[in-house]
């Protein structure tokens, strides 16, 4: 074997060896219990009541948005938009009737 073919099959074996470690090799749990993953973060010990009212609120903002878009629209972008309030309004439901039936604690 030529000492290019040996470079070449070091650099082929390093690449395979780091590609097996990043998918295989699991990651300690101190290095990411304390770095978020996100810039925002759920407070651990909001209640379900308080969480079900921040989120029906967020559709609220989120329906009134996307309505005074959609009708200042026309043709399919229009159709989309009202898809996407749709959608936002049965979450709205669900999560309304989700706070109904919450245990407050």
């Amino acid at each position: 074997m030529s000492r290019a073919q040996s470079a070449r099959n070091n650099k082929l074996d390093d690449a395979a060896n780091r590609a097996l470690d990043y998918y295989l090799k699991p990651t300690p749990k101190d290095e990411t219990s304390d770095k978020p993953n996100t810039i925002f973060r759920i407070a651990p010990d909001v209640d379900s009541e308080c969480l079900l009212a921040n989120l029906s609120e967020n559709l609220a903002s989120a329906n009134a948005m996307i309505s005074d878009l959609a009708f200042g629209l026309e043709g399919s972008r229009r159709h989309v938009a009202l898809g996407i309030l749709q959608v936002i309004e049965v979450s709205e439901l669900l999560a309304s009737r989700a706070l109904d039936i919450v245990e407050v604690r």
